[in-house]
């Protein structure tokens, strides 16, 4: 084995040229999928950083309350005993909010915005603090009892800044629109498609909008260590509420205010529990993510059935070459399989070489572009959530590529190693 090792590392030596160009093109090949996959590690990253902030918890019980059933308002009655239940019933969570959850409208003197309301305790959610970037205003005024918290575009339509006051209006429970005046405390910058549609109140606004008692909110937001276990821990949430003699609603997929039109369409009254993961609520960002590894992995696959060819016809021209050597090397005693495993180690060699050249060299470029702070265009920040390009290196993700490409390369050349390894000693010393 050592011998065959010296000879495939000899061979790719005394054809450097061609060593570098294909072993170039493998190292390329591992560059692109180090970086791509880093791109959506980092989108996937700070898109959950973001939206499990502003939107959702990994695991939301929410729902909605109806007086009458053609009414549907975001509301959970009780949720200090909701609280207590799921404490009991076993629920690991790292941190759980209570906010306040709305669809409404917000008016001033020249426009108006209609979206999702989300009412929050600024005091009791650090998170927050970390997440959004404030452009004009003080984050800690969303303590006062009539803050609103609006986003760059928003104030920009609406011709809002700081200190303006605006209306905020919503049906309430009992069928009636209700209004209730607000002071736009901070604007901050866009974060994406969460930021076009949403809008952050002080708590106390959207109980005074849907009339809400003190144990009265719109969801509680779950946030646990690993959001991977997600389904999991909603599956149990949703067994100890029933359990525990509380209605449920069936679970679908999609965030509370697409429900609207359904609900209002059921035939019922009173409360209903809707239990969601955060991949429910951010629907549009799990499409997201998925569309572009799809994309990622298309093209990689692409790349590499090139380099397979490549690799196969590079063979080709090798074993052609040294056909009177194959020769040579049978006569004087090779057997069929030691030439097979000559050709294979030379690809080998030369395969994983340069996937770990590729995959390094991938990685520094990961680490330069992150540092970088790649600005994004509008288009892709409505993805991205973020104006910068972030980029997290999964060290798994870049042993799989050499692994995988390496295998795949090497492979590549089983086929014309075989056929120089089957050619008869005299037929091949003679080939011309």
């Amino acid at each position: 084995m050592i011998t065959l090792f010296r000879i495939a590392l000899r061979n790719l030596l005394a054809n450097t040229r061609r060593s570098l160009l294909l072993g170039g093109a493998i190292a390329v090949v591992t560059t692109l999928l180090v970086v791509l996959s880093s791109v959506s590690n980092g989108m996937q990253e700070n898109m959950l950083r973001v939206a499990t902030t502003l939107s959702s918890g990994h695991v939301n019980v929410a729902g909605f309350y109806k007086l009458t059933s053609s009414d549907a308002t975001p509301m959970v009655v009780d949720f200090p005993r909701i609280l207590e239940t799921l404490k009991k019933g076993g629920v690991q969570a790292e941190n759980i909010v209570v906010r306040g959850r709305g669809w409404g409208k917000l008016i001033s003197d020249v426009a108006t915005q209609q979206g999702v309301l989300v009412g929050i305790d600024v005091e009791r959610e650090r998170a927050f603090r970390d997440v959004v970037q404030v452009i004009s205003g003080d984050i800690n005024k969303m303590s006062e009892p009539n803050a609103v918290m609006i986003f760059a575009k928003q104030a920009k339509r609406l011709e809002l800044r700081v200190g303006d006051d605006v209306t905020l209006t919503a049906p309430t429970y009992r069928g009636v629109n209700n209004t209730v005046d607000c002071r736009v405390q901070v604007i901050a910058k866009d974060m994406g498609m969460t930021s076009s549609f949403s809008m952050f109140f002080n708590n106390k606004v959207l109980r005074d909008l849907y009339q809400m008692k003190d144990d009265q909110t719109g969801a509680l937001h779950i946030f646990l260590k690993d959001h991977n276990t997600a389904p999991d821990v909603a599956a149990k949430v949703r067994k100890v509420l029933s359990e525990a003699g509380y209605t449920l609603m069936d679970p679908v997929p999609q965030p509370f205010f697409r429900k609207f039109q359904s609900v209002r369409r059921e035939d019922w009254t009173g409360q209903r529990l809707d239990v969601t993961t955060w991949s429910d609520e951010m629907a549009f960002m799990r499409m997201t993510l998925d569309t572009f590894s799809l994309l990622t992995y298309v093209f990689i696959s692409i790349m590499l059935g090139i380099i397979v060819i490549g690799v196969m016809n590079t063979m080709m021209m090798t074993i052609r070459e040294r056909t009177r050597e194959i020769g040579t090397l049978r006569a004087i005693g090779m057997r069929r399989i030691w030439v097979l495993g000559m050709f294979v180690i030379e690809a080998a060699v030369l395969s994983f070489s340069a996937a770990i050249a590729g995959a390094a060299f991938g990685a520094g470029l990961v680490a330069v572009l992150d540092a970088s702070r790649v600005h994004v265009s509008d288009a892709f920040q409505l993805f991205l959530m973020s104006d910068t390009l972030k980029l997290t290196l999964d060290p798994q993700t870049a042993v799989v590529a050499i692994g995988v490409i390496g295998t795949v390369t090497t492979l590549a050349s089983v086929v014309p190693s075989w056929r120089a390894a089957k050619k008869p000693p005299v037929t091949a010393i003679q080939h011309v």
